[in-house]
């Protein structure tokens, strides 16, 4: 399990690194850096690989979204809605979520360090594989229940909870 996480956030230097800027330009992700996207929705939309880096998205409406792959670096989510929303391998690292909705959506391989996680809704999240600090999962695995609807993993499972 060390080696998977430590090729994750490998593979997330290089995607973020210079040499990678030729392969964002060809496959022309969307791109939402820096903006102010408060109240925003989002729900239902495939948004693999989009960035949202240093965003504003607070109360923001992720449901059912398709963020695979999505860069969301030191931004702002609080009170967001990602209830359902598939964050696959996306890079949530110094994100606030607090107030979050992350209730049955799938976080499998994100790289979460340093994200907040106060007062969040994680029933039913899968979160196999994630790459979280064990303060993190220490403060998750207190809330930790239920099942994912779409991967059948239970949320205490895939956080590695004793």
């Amino acid at each position: 399990m060390f080696w998977r996480h430590l090729t994750a956030f490998i593979l997330g230097i290089i995607l973020l690194s210079p040499a990678s800027s030729a392969l964002a330009d060809w496959t022309h992700p969307l791109s939402f850096s820096n903006a102010e996207l408060t109240r925003r929705d989002f729900s239902g939309q495939s948004l693999q690989a989009a960035e949202f880096s240093n965003a504003n998205m607070e109360l923001a409406n992720f449901a059912d979204a398709d963020l695979r792959g999505a860069v969301m670096s030191a931004s702002v989510m609080t009170k967001a809605n990602l209830h359902g929303a598939n964050l696959g391998n996306a890079m949530v690292d110094q994100v606030n979520l607090t107030g979050a909705d992350l209730s049955d959506a799938i976080l499998t391989e994100a790289l979460l360090l340093r994200a907040i996680f106060a007062n969040v809704n994680i029933a039913g999240a899968d979160f196999t594989d994630a790459i979280l600090d064990g303060a993190q999962v220490k403060e998750l695995c207190q809330k930790a229940s239920g099942v994912n609807s779409q991967t059948g993993v239970e949320t205490r499972y895939s956080l590695g909870c004793k």
